[in-house]
């Protein structure tokens, strides 16, 4: 299949993605206990303030028909209005800068580290870099974004306070202008998503150095930065899939570490949300972070193709 009519595919694919989601979202917040009546009408409304306020709402008709309205908006860049009386894609804009302040150095982390000790360990296969990463990143692994994030807080705070606990950003300013606010939640998602990346790209690394061709290069004399290249240009294309995976991981992560860290983002606004019963919002966000994963997603599948497409055409497949 060419790439244009394979990369149509996966963008149909993706849309039809996006509508299940779209359902899924609005079926779960019908489902959601309490609504924004009773968070709108308070607790001393009586029983004809709360249905006054169901009607001005739209809350009064059939699901299936408010679905039909609501996705027929967000088709058409609406994402409605939030019960604050805000806009929510002007909501998502205001907390976009500070999830990208957290979410960036972490990627970069995750990258830097990930890509380099996972490159090590698969060129040596069972020696004592790998074996004591592989415990490492097993640990890591298996913790969660809370858990590492909560300890964290508790070396970086209480035993060695030198980082603050939470993300207090001055009025006026931007998180990113605060680089001792930014450390910790950009730590914790950067260990939450080392663990199973370093361990993608050591696979990666490996099962291409124990390849054919790599045997053939390392028979040849070729060594030392040629034959590293020769390697990991090859396992690049796999390793790219789990780099994409890492990056949708984090915006599901970012939820966690945000609310724990008081970090302004997007995810932080989500739980906000979800305890106001503020429907709308809930409702964009969902489809703001699905919509997100779902192009990185996208994006790191046409750079593999691309890359494949590349080593394909080389000599010998080999760069």
């Amino acid at each position: 299949m060419r790439l244009a009519g394979w990369l149509t595919v996966r963008a149909a694919a993706a849309v039809a993605t996006l509508a299940v989601l779209s359902a899924v979202v609005f079926w779960a917040t019908e489902v959601l206990p309490g609504d924004a009546v009773g968070t709108t009408s308070g607790p001393n409304a009586t029983d004809a303030e709360r249905a006054a306020i169901r009607i001005s709402l739209g809350l009064d008709r059939p699901a299936h028909e408010r679905y039909v309205d609501w996705i027929g908006d967000v088709a058409r860049g609406d994402l409605g209005t939030s019960l604050t009386g805000r806009g929510v894609g002007e909501i998502i804009a205001d907390r976009l800068g500070a999830s990208l302040s957290v979410l960036v150095p972490a990627a970069v982390l995750i990258l830097v580290l990930a890509g380099a000790l996972g490159v090590t360990a698969g060129l040596r296969v069972g020696g004592r870099l790998d074996r004591g990463l592989n415990a490492t990143t097993l640990g890591l692994v298996g913790s969660s974004d809370f858990l590492l994030a909560t300890g964290l807080l508790v070396v970086f705070t209480a035993w060695w306070p030198v980082l603050p606990a939470v993300a207090l950003v001055p009025a006026g300013d931007q998180l990113w202008q605060h680089p001792d606010l930014v450390a910790l939640p950009a730590l914790a998602l950067a260990l939450g998503g080392f663990g199973a990346t370093m361990r993608l790209l050591r696979a990666s690394v490996a099962q291409t150095a124990a390849t054919g061709f790599a045997e053939f290069a390392r028979l040849n004399g070729v060594r030392g930065p040629r034959y590293l290249w020769t390697v990991v240009s090859n396992a690049a294309a796999p390793a790219l899939h789990g780099l994409a995976i890492m990056l949708a991981g984090l915006l599901g992560g970012s939820v966690v570490v945000e609310t724990l860290f008081n970090v302004p983002g997007i995810g932080y606004e989500l739980t906000r949300a979800v305890a106001e019963r503020d429907i709308p919002l809930i409702q964009g966000l969902s489809m703001t972070l699905g919509a997100a994963t779902l192009a990185i997603l996208l994006a790191g599948d046409l750079l593999a193709a691309l890359l494949d497409r590349h080593r394909a055409h080389s000599p010998a497949g080999i760069r």
